[in-house]
This record gives C-alpha cells, sequence and structure tokens, in this order.
C-alpha cells in the first residue's frame, strides 16, 4: 500500500521529478509549492500518468500555512509517511560580485558590485531563513504525524556546498551547512519514535535560479560553468533524475538501518581536489 509523501517547494524541476518518481512508486503525493499553479501543475501531471497526487498551497517559514497545509493533506491522502524538504534557494544580496576580495574592489562605485563588505544582512537573513528555517518548519509540523510508525523518514536537501563552500555564495553555503548538521541532529533527536532522517547533497544541476549564471543565452558556458565542469570528474551537470535512485533508497524500507548520513550526489565534485 503506498504511503503518503508530502514534498515542500515541489513546484520546482528536482523537487517535481522527485514527486513524479514517487508516484510511480505508488505513493501518494501532496505537492506542495509557494505558488498554487506550479503545485497543481505537478499534481495533474502525476494524476495523468495514473498517480495519486494533490497540489497544496504552503510557505514553508510561515507554520500557520504549514499546518493548513497539513489538514487538508490529512483529508484528502491521510497521515504523512515521508517528507521531503525540498524547499531553498539563493539571493543576490547574501552574493559577493567577485570569488575573492582585490584591495581596488574596495574603491569600485560600479552599482551592484559587492564586496563581502556589502552583503545586505536582510539578504543573508533571507537565504538562512529558506532553507534552514524552511527545513525546521515543515519538520515540526509533518512529522507529529510519524512519530510511533514504522517505515517513516525524512529527507532533506543541503549541498555539495555544506561540505566545501563555494566562492561568492557565503550565505547559501553556510544555510546548507546547518540544513546537514540539522540532518544529523535530528537523526538522532528522532530515532528512539521510529523516524529515520537523511540528506541529499546535489551537486551542479541546472534549474531556472542558476541557469543564467552557468549558461548563456545561446547555450554556451559562462566563465563560472565551465570552471564547474573542469572541477567535476564525471564532466557534466547533474540531471533532475540522477536523485531519483538515492531518494527512493533513503525513503524505503531497503534502508532501515540508514540514518543522520548526508550524501553527495555531484559527479565526484565533492571528492576532487583540483589536481
Amino acid at each position: 500500500m503506498g504511503k503518503v509523501v508530502v514534498l515542500t517547494g515541489a513546484g520546482g524541476v528536482l523537487c517535481s521529478t522527485l514527486a513524479k518518481a514517487m508516484a510511480k512508486q505508488g505513493h501518494k503525493i501532496a505537492v506542495l509549492d509557494l505558488k498554487k499553479e506550479a503545485a497543481e501543475k505537478v499534481a495533474n501531471e502525476i494524476i495523468a500518468a495514473g498517480g495519486t497526487a494533490i497540489g497544496v498551497v504552503a510557505n514553508v517559514l510561515e507554520k500557520e500555512s504549514l499546518e493548513s497545509a497539513k489538514s487538508e493533506v490529512n483529508s484528502k491522502l491521510g497521515s504523512c509517511d515521508i517528507l521531503i524538504n525540498g524547499a531553498g534557494g539563493n539571493h543576490p544580496l547574501g552574493t559577493t560580485s567577485n570569488p575573492h576580495l582585490l584591495e581596488e574592489d574596495l574603491l569600485n562605485t560600479t552599482e551592484g558590485f559587492k564586496t563581502f563588505f556589502d552583503l545586505d544582512t536582510k539578504g543573508i537573513e533571507f537565504v538562512f531563513n529558506l532553507n534552514f528555517i524552511g527545513t525546521l518548519l515543515p519538520t515540526q509540523v509533518f512529522a507529529k504525524d510519524m512519530v510511533g510508525k514504522k517505515g517513516c523518514s525524512i529527507l532533506n536537501i543541503s549541498s555539495m556546498n555544506a561540505f566545501t563552500p563555494l566562492t561568492k555564495i557565503p550565505a547559501y553555503s553556510g544555510a546548507k551547512a546547518a540544513v546537514s548538521n540539522f540532518t544529523q541532529w535530528l537523526a538522532v533527536h528522532f530515532s528512539k519514535v521510529g523516524i529515520r532522517v537523511n540528506a541529499l547533497a546535489p551537486g551542479f544541476f541546472l534549474t531556472d535560479q542558476n541557469r543564467t549564471l552557468l549558461t548563456t543565452e545561446s547555450g554556451d558556458l559562462t566563465p563560472r560553468g565551465n570552471t564547474i565542469i573542469d572541477q567535476t570528474p564525471m564532466g557534466r551537470f547533474g540531471e533532475p533524475e540522477d536523485l531519483i535512485s538515492t531518494t527512493l533508497y533513503l525513503c524505503d524500507e531497503a534502508s532501515s538501518f540508514v540514518t543522520g548520513v548526508v550524501i553527495p550526489i555531484d559527479g565526484g565534485f565533492s571528492a576532487f581536489s583540483g589536481v
């Protein structure tokens, strides 16, 4: 019998792929997203393919919104068995213009140019809240359904940034490191009530958020895109489908003795020293 799977941020490229993959396993899918149209689009695609799904509006930074979403999920699909915390992202205000600080940068008056000293506190708070609080709050709300049941699990989305931070994005790297740490903490905390907690650490996947940073309008790689490919032993960006097998494994009974792990899915990026 299929389980009830709740995915946040599931209107996006990566988590919509995971939602469809879980539906093919016979699970009932709650597609949560801040945008109603995005959530319903993915849910309708699952239904059209013969699966069971509902699209639900939810703001992962507002507990009241999540409680409302939980009520809808419970009434239409049942009690939550699996939670995939997929909502996350970066913000330009938490990003430096250059990878390294040079003395002359302090004299640069170009509009929009940002050194470390110019980073906006609000932008950094937004990134930390979206990635960390946006993982904590849905867990507080939906994990209550799992306590004392068998076969329940939580899957967080960290990043290979959590192992070694990338240049230019200190807020995002730090926030994902917090997600990895929280994954381990929560795995221990929930270990006596039958809930396993693990995380994926994706490498570079082309999404709507980073496509313009990594590729040009013509489809060629930007300088940063080229650097990434050069540092990725497998020589390519990840495809959304590359996340499916690990997700299915971590959410399945086959991994019943696996908890507190963060698995890189990055084509070898985090293993390569660059030499």
